[in-house]
């Protein structure tokens, strides 16, 4: 069996923004994918909080680590409501979504 206790990998984010924002095309591709971001961003944290691994949640969810990393990234994956629930649940959390209004709209 797989070891299943979550190790976190240290990633200093603003020290990468700065880096990447240096390349052509970088802000504008990095801002088209907020929402994208913002959601994986929220299950990484989950996962880190359930501290559970990868591996761990992929068991639980009956899939494989390497469909936990896709769903983890911000890429062109899109995953379904109904992934989102079952990755909610395996690392005890319940998926919430909402619409707010535009601000100035």
């Amino acid at each position: 069996m797989a070891d299943l206790k979550y190790k976190p990998v240290p990633h200093k984010h603003k020290e990468f923004l700065a880096k990447a924002g240096a390349r052509n095309g970088f802000t504008e591709a990095y801002n088209a994918l907020e929402l994208e971001y913002q959601v994986a961003g929220q299950m990484l944290k989950a996962r880190s909080r359930a501290g559970l691994t990868q591996d761990a949640v992929a068991e639980r969810m009956g899939t494989t680590k390497s469909a936990i990393s896709r769903l983890e990234s911000a890429n062109k994956h899109t995953p379904s409501l109904a992934t989102l629930k079952r990755y909610a649940r395996a690392v005890g959390c319940e998926l919430q979504v909402k619409l707010v209004p535009q601000k100035g709209g």
